[in-house]
């Protein structure tokens, strides 16, 4: 499949969030769009997603000076004794280790600078193994950061029906043991959770990560719901015989099963779970 590359020149690199991620204080994007183009994902319906004639997940636009504008932004924080103060998701809108990101390296050259200039927390958020790659920078950040591994499901078939262009299972759990063995601070997002077999997911999951946030279509979209409902997921659950995908009993499911492994202060629940670090 042919993915559109435009690059972008950027004026800013940190975007002050709330909302969903109400106790950080910034969001860091290094791309708009994204390749892996998950039908469940919320950006798709937003600006400046709805401007593309190009369908979802087939176009990228790298900001190239993203990581310039940062440490500038960065500098200017700790002239002011505000670098502790700074709480950056990065990334709320697009996956910061797709498939570009291993030939610009934007994502790498953001945290060098954050490795430079330390905010008081950072949470790298991804479903790509290639967060491996900086394994030596990550680990200079020390306690100030976390990477949150998405692992929706324990069935690849799952995978490949819902998300065929995003990595597999196997492969993003190798990654999360690579991290946690690498002394770092794992999270896995089990968001959206998928269909899946709660003890195979449990038995895979728990000993990779840190602590767990598992999060449903309902209550992580934002609005109750509402923007799934509009995104074909209702469509698509019905085409492969899914069930109802509205329903979060499975899903609280999991939840408890995760709380009986690791306990309620490692098994987390939907937005309070990701504001919780």
């Amino acid at each position: 499949m042919a993915i559109a590359v435009a690059p972008l020149s950027v004026r800013s690199a940190l975007t002050p969030t709330g909302g969903y991620l109400h106790s950080f204080t910034h969001s860091l994007n290094p791309y708009s769009g994204c390749v892996f183009g998950c039908p469940y994902c919320y950006v798709r319906q937003g600006m400046p997603a709805r401007l593309e004639p190009l369908q979802w997940g087939r176009w990228v636009k790298p900001k190239l000076d993203v990581a310039e504008r940062l440490e500038d932004e960065l500098r200017r924080a700790a002239d002011r004794g505000r670098l502790d103060g700074l709480r950056v998701f990065l990334s709320s809108a697009t996956d910061p280790y797709q498939p570009e990101e291993r030939r610009l390296g934007l994502t790498r050259a953001c945290l060098e600078a954050f490795a430079r200039r330390p905010p008081g927390l950072l949470v790298v958020q991804t479903r790509s193994p290639l967060v491996t790659r900086d394994l030596d920078v990550l680990v200079a950040l020390r306690e100030r950061v976390w990477v949150s591994m998405s692992v929706e499901t324990d069935d690849e078939a799952v995978r490949r029906a819902v998300t065929p262009a995003c990595p597999p299972i196997a492969a993003r759990l190798a990654a999360m043991e690579k991290l946690l063995a690498g002394g770092l601070r794992v999270q896995a997002a089990v968001s959206p959770v998928l269909p899946h077999r709660a003890d195979r997911l449990v038995a895979l999951v728990a000993p990779r990560a840190t602590r767990v946030v598992v999060d449903t279509f309902v209550s992580g979209d934002g609005s109750g719901g509402k923007r799934t409902g509009r995104n074909g997921i209702p469509r698509l659950y019905e085409s492969l015989g899914y069930g109802d995908w509205s329903d979060e009993r499975a899903a609280r499911a999991l939840h408890a099963a995760f709380r009986a492994r690791l306990g309620a202060e490692r098994a987390t629940w939907s937005c309070d779970g990701f504001n919780g670090l």
